[in-house]
């Protein structure tokens, strides 16, 4: 396993973490940011790419 793998494990919880914070709190603009945050993170796992180029790849959807 990679540094940026990970780096992809951390941003899952990360995100985790803010989708909580989003429910509790009752702001969907930080629970949307979670789930980007936790969709990075399962790429960069997989793929052990680097979070500022898959942020750029996604974008690009």
């Amino acid at each position: 396993m990679n540094s940026e793998q990970l780096k992809g494990n951390w941003n899952q919880i990360k995100g985790k973490a803010k989708q909580q914070y989003g429910i509790a709190v009752d702001d969907d603009a930080t629970y949307s940011e979670g789930k980007f945050d936790e969709l990075v993170g399962r790429i960069q796992e997989k793929t052990g790419k680097a979070k500022e180029e898959i942020k750029k790849e996604v974008s690009s959807w």
